[in-house]
């Protein structure tokens, strides 16, 4: 009987040695997969870390280059406009309205240049263009031959910053277009449509148009991107009775 009790001892002893060496080295192993899974999320955020910082020296990279080759060739521009400009008025005529075009639409690009460069610098920050600014656009448009008018339906109200540049961007290159494009004598209309979820854009054109959606070039490819990026939808393409049109439609959050 004593002999079975010591086994029966002797084997408890035995089992609370096997389950004390198990949880020892459970725990040995958690801890050591906790180590493995901190390395691999410290050597993620290194990763993260170095790719930031790769694209931040990469948008100061674009930023420098853009800056000593575009602002140099667009002042120049615009100081020879001045100066043709200073010119005509000393010989007594009045400037071309192209060469006052000209030169206005060269300040405008230093000015956008500037602005955009800026916010390569800031990492994507919103660089101040949105419809405050679609007099603006409209006077340029005019100025190089295009009649504008605007029509805005809906309630106007504070756009998210993001949503305002990507419409100004919209209509500052749909109105380009039409005074590439259009042909003389052409009117342009741009409407502008706030509803509760979603703003509107349409910017449309009385020329003779094309008979047929233009070639993808990085005016439009540049629109796409842009609308597609907010969740909106871009359609481009000649009217039936004539001309050509760019809508846009980009979502808005709801009203607070």
């Amino acid at each position: 009987m004593r002999t079975d009790t010591g086994w029966r001892r002797f084997h408890a002893a035995g089992w609370l040695i096997s389950l004390g060496v198990a949880a020892v080295a459970i725990g040995a192993w958690q801890a050591y997969v906790r180590e493995v899974e901190q390395r691999a999320e410290e050597a993620e955020r290194t990763r993260e870390e170095t790719a930031r910082r790769r694209a931040v020296e990469e948008r100061l990279r674009i930023a420098r280059e853009l800056h000593d080759s575009l602002t140099h060739s667009i002042s120049v521009i615009k100081v020879q406009a001045g100066v043709a400009t200073h010119l005509a008025r000393k010989q007594g005529d009045e400037p071309l309205p192209a060469l006052l075009a000209i030169q206005e639409a060269s300040t405008d690009a230093v000015r956008e240049l500037r602005s955009t460069l800026d916010v390569l610098r800031r990492d994507g920050e919103s660089n101040g263009n949105g419809l405050e600014r679609l007099k603006v656009l409209v006077e340029g448009a005019e100025a190089a031959g295009v009649p504008t008018t605007v029509t805005v339906v809906g309630e106007r109200r504070p756009l998210p910053p993001e949503v305002d540049e990507a419409a100004y961007r919209v209509v500052q290159e749909a109105l380009t277009n039409v005074g590439r494009h259009a042909g003389d004598g052409t009117a342009a209309v741009v409407r502008i449509r706030y509803a509760p979820r979603m703003l509107g854009l349409e910017v449309a054109d009385d020329g003779r148009g094309a008979d047929h959606s233009p070639a993808p070039g990085h005016g439009l490819t540049g629109m796409r991107e842009r609308v597609a990026a907010l969740g909106g939808r871009l359609d481009v393409g000649p009217e039936p009775g004539g001309g050509f049109s760019v809508r846009a439609e980009l979502p808005l959050p709801p009203e607070e």
